[in-house]
């Protein structure tokens, strides 16, 4: 019979060294590490400092040569185009190895960097594991993203190419790439020495010639290249996320430490086997993208579905299902906001029965906090466990979760369970003292962290340092607030700014979220603490509702607020709820409570870059100036 949890937690905490060391024998090294941790430079820790290997080869050569070449890699689903594509690990290996051998001839080498600015295809993934091949960086930006944005990274990241498509589809409309990419060059004071384009039949980009050169053109008697050996703590990719400065950080990660942890948790928090099909449902713009669309699942030798459509839309709200049926999916891992979108638009399930779901095992959430009522309706649809789990970019995998693969514990909704092993995790004041269960505290992780955790920002060190550690000595900052309770389960109930304190009560914006969301008419709800001069900060919720809802509005928020006063309390202080169509959110799926919350507290604000559709911030001022806020 094999560990537990608490066994294998405790031997993680108590041997750090040993558990890791024991987890890496499942990557091939082209050098062993002398030791597992370096701790001489206390509070930056590096794992396996004198180790020495290759991603890519750990990837896919290892399993192309290993007995799996025949075996699909890669699986391209594309409503939005009417294509789905295989790639076997040899025929994903071989293409990878041409591009490399594209990038090496325009003088990509070692430590160098690549960005990746590129939809939902494979070519984007081909890109990202050809610069892992040969050694480089590659830092992969959102297609789309704004040019302006774009160009603070290319300064930042000094990139010698940059990889991009001609256009991103989305439904309904066709985003062109290019105008933005020369853009955002024109822009940026660092200039790549050349661009490789990637041309969509959808829509044909100009090249400016001789900077750019076309996908296919680059690759003609490009030899395929090797693997390089890098050291383990060399860094594989960069992966900007927005800082409170404007400035966007640079989260580095490693290539040792990173190969370790993710091969680690595919079997460990996911539960899956080589051989079998994964599926994330995000972007490889964004962490989860990188992490388990593309390195966790092919490291593990699994089969990863890349897929360029939405939850709903592309065609209805059983897409999701359609994909699960068709590929043989046993797990999936999205964010709550997909589902929240399936409920709304198909809230009795009915689309689930036309698909055979035989196959499929897990439901993984994560990406923002999963709120009871949508855990409670996929459970009850789908009949399958759902796992709330818990991490950051900065991380890279899970900091809590209900790890499947070791024991599967009970689920209490509203929680990620408990902290994976290697996390020590603590809850602590502003006077750095641990609180008492139920307590709302700053929730921190003990140093040194495990493998696979950013190790620095991108030439930013005192920024990471002042960032992340600086606070309270001796533990990593997450910046997410919660609590944890008699039993050692953990709630993550906001982002320490979106902790409000109306009238001295610090109150969590997410417990209400979850009261609002429990209605039965509510598909999708939001909370925002807006300035109130008698009490310094009130709650105001939005609302959106399901679809064929036909009970009358103010009702609904009548009974919204009631409901509040009753489960949290009239120290809530919540009074204030207002229905809208949609969410304002991030191409992520994440909601952008700070720019709501200044739009009714009539302050300045800027347009996010990663917001998917700006129009939302409209009527989001129009809802607010009906309840008495915004301009």
């Amino acid at each position: 019979m094999g560990e537990t949890y608490a066994q294998i937690y405790r031997r993680s905490i108590e041997e750090p060294e040993g558990f890791w060391a024991e987890a890496a024998t499942g990557i091939d090294w082209t050098r062993r590490w002398s030791r597992v941790l370096d701790d001489s430079r206390k509070p930056f820790y590096r794992w396996f400092p004198d180790a020495e290997l290759n991603t890519c080869h750990n990837a896919l050569d290892r399993h192309a040569d290993g007995g799996r070449g025949d075996q699909p890699a890669l699986i391209y689903d594309s409503p939005l185009t009417s294509t789905v594509r295989t790639y076997t690990f040899r025929q994903l290996r071989d293409e990878i190895a041409r591009f490399a051998g594209a990038l090496t001839r325009l003088g990509v080498a070692k430590g160098d960097r690549v960005i990746i600015y590129m939809p939902m295809v494979p070519e984007a993934v081909i890109a990202m594991l050809a610069t892992a091949r040969i050694g480089a960086i590659h830092s992969v930006v959102f297609g789309g993203f704004a040019a302006k944005e774009l160009a603070t990274r290319i300064n930042d990241a000094t990139p010698k190419v940059i990889v991009s498509a001609s256009c991103g589809i989305e439904p309904g409309r066709i985003i062109a790439y290019k105008p933005l990419l020369d853009a955002a060059i024109e822009m940026a004071d660092h200039k790549p020495d050349h661009c490789i384009i990637y041309q969509r039949t959808q829509c044909l980009a100009a090249l400016t010639r001789p900077r750019d050169i076309d996908w296919y053109e680059a690759q003609i008697d490009a030899t395929p290249q090797p693997c390089v050996p890098v050291a383990a703590t060399d860094p594989l990719y960069i992966l900007y996320t927005s800082g409170t400065t404007g400035q966007p950080k640079g989260v580095v990660r490693d290539n040792g430490g990173h190969a370790v942890a993710l091969k680690w948790t595919m079997s460990n928090v996911y539960g899956v086997k080589p051989g079998e099909v994964y599926w994330a449902a995000s972007d490889v713009g964004w962490v989860v993208g990188h992490s388990y669309i593309v390195y966790a699942p092919l490291l593990h030798g699994c089969t990863t579905v890349l897929y360029e459509g939405k939850p709903v839309g592309t065609p209805d709200a059983g897409a999701f299902w359609r994909v699960i049926a068709q590929h043989k999916v046993s797990v999936l891992f999205t964010a709550p906001t997909a589902f929240r979108a399936i409920k709304r638009d198909d809230p009795d399930g009915k689309l689930i029965g036309k698909y055979d779901l035989s196959c499929f095992r897990t439901l993984f959430l994560a990406g923002e906090r999963s709120d009871p009522a949508t855990l409670e309706w996929a459970e009850r649809h789908l009949k399958v466990p759902v796992i709330d789990h818990w991490w950051q970019t900065e991380t890279g995998w899970a900091i809590a979760a209900n790890c499947i693969g070791i024991e599967q514990l009970p689920v209490k909704h509203g929680s990620p369970t408990k902290a994976v092993p290697g996390w020590d995790v603590r809850v602590l004041n502003n006077e750095d003292k641990e609180v008492k269960p139920g307590d709302i505290g700053n929730i921190v992780c003990k140093l040194p962290m495990p493998p696979g955790v950013l190790p620095t920002l991108w030439r930013a060190e005192e920024r990471f340092f002042k960032s992340y550690l600086e606070r309270y000595p001796g533990f990593y900052l997450t910046a997410d607030a919660g609590y944890r309770d008699e039993d050692d389960y953990l709630y993550i109930m906001a982002r320490i700014d979106d902790i409000i304190n109306t009238a001295g009560h610090r109150l969590s914006t997410g417990a209400m979220e979850e009261v609002l969301a429990s209605h039965p008419d509510v598909a999708e709800c939001a909370v925002i603490g807006v300035a109130d001069d008698l009490k310094g900060q009130v709650p105001i919720g939005f609302l959106v509702l399901k679809a064929g809802c036909e009970n009358p509005q103010h009702m609904i928020v009548s009974e919204v607020v009631t409901l509040v006063r009753e489960r949290i309390g009239p120290v809530a202080s919540f009074k204030s709820a207002v229905v809208v169509k949609r969410l304002p959110k991030t191409r992520s799926g994440k909601i952008l409570r700070g720019t709501m919350q200044k739009i009714a507290d009539k302050q300045e604000w800027n347009m996010p870059a990663t917001i998917d559709d700006p129009a939302i911030l409209d009527e989001i001022a129009e809802a607010l100036r009906t309840i008495g806020y915004a301009r």
